[in-house]
């Protein structure tokens, strides 16, 4: 495979688990394209062209020393600069991270509009989730604005490493993979829901490690209600005042990758269930099932930087 093959495999597999349609997708980057259309001629100089055909703006290649065939990928949830060095030592044709780095974190923030049709999708009103989600997207673009964004960037250009990320594709596996096991499990208690975790690889080995899935809000006896894989995907942590319009719409429990003590108090408040299955363990689940379809390939995958990796693909 060639690089940007790995990388349009990618973003294909990331929609085919988006929780938005395929026509839903379309019209998103049909509304980018019009408003790029409509950028100055300086503007559209600025202009990250790749979100034209591209719907997650965190996903991006970085680094590509030619166009020769891949055969082993060194794989990370975050790579460092000890890493890069000893990609290079191993033979890696590719560094695939997972976290944004360079252009991709740039554009973390716009991703995060994902987000509004996740929350409409489970019944809140789309005019409250934009309003509170545009005001969460404002502060992560703030936060994100005095980053060193290119440091790794540099550092795999100067090795002469080949380097992309993936994230909003692997998050949206993984939260597609939780939902359907726990639509085909059908707990009805909270303490369910953690057993059913339990029975995902990842999760079991990051409980090995001290970091397995959580109850933050509420109690293992309690009944669910209705279940929401809220906080996977869509960049980072959502508003914290969404939880009130949350519990209005129905919502009793949520699932969520992470997530700060201030929005579990707010969850809480809102007398909504909340485990936290993991923050790596959960990217891992994400990668592994990109990773898997690289492997059917024939390359060659080499798990750093907090990977648990789990291969899904049979053994002859």
């Amino acid at each position: 495979m060639t690089i940007k093959e790995i990388y349009d495999l990618a973003v294909k597999i990331g929609i085919e688990n988006d929780f938005r349609t395929k026509k839903e997708i379309d019209e998103y980057l049909k509304h980018r394209k019009a408003e790029y259309d409509k950028l100055s001629r300086e503007e559209k100089e600025y202009f990250d062209k790749e979100r034209l055909v591209n719907p997650y703006s965190d996903t991006r290649i970085h680094n590509a020393n030619g166009a020769k065939n891949i055969k082993k990928i060194f794989t990370s949830v975050d790579v460092s600069m000890g890493g890069l060095m000893l990609a290079k030592e191993l033979g890696a044709d590719l560094v695939l991270n997972h976290h944004p780095i360079g252009l991709a974190l740039a554009g973390l923030d716009d991703v995060m509009n994902y987000q509004i049709d996740q929350m409409e999708k489970i019944g809140i009103p789309v005019n409250i989730a934009e309003k509170l989600l545009h005001k969460r997207i404002s502060e992560v673009a703030r936060g994100i604005s005095p980053s060193n964004h290119y440091v790794t960037v540099d550092a795999a250009r100067l090795l002469e490493v080949n380097l992309m990320n993936v994230h909003t594709p692997g998050d949206n596996c993984a939260a597609m993979f939780v939902t359907r096991a726990l639509e085909k499990a059908k707990p009805r208690y909270v303490g369910d829901i953690l057993e059913e975790l339990l029975k995902i690889p990842e999760y079991r080995e990051a409980k090995k490690q001290g970091a397995g899935p959580i109850l933050f809000s509420g109690g293992k006896n309690n009944r669910c209600g209705k279940i929401t894989v809220s906080e996977f995907t869509g960049g980072t942590e959502g508003s914290k005042e969404i939880y009130g319009a949350m519990a209005n719409a129905g919502i009793g429990t949520i699932i969520s990758m992470h997530q700060s003590e201030e929005h579990r108090k707010a969850a809480e408040e809102a007398h909504i269930n909340v485990i936290v299955a993991g923050h790596i363990s959960s990217d891992s689940l994400g990668m592994n099932l990109i990773l898997d379809e690289i492997e059917k390939k024939g390359v060659e995958i080499i798990p750093f930087g907090g990977l648990i990796r789990v291969s899904r693909n049979k053994k002859k």
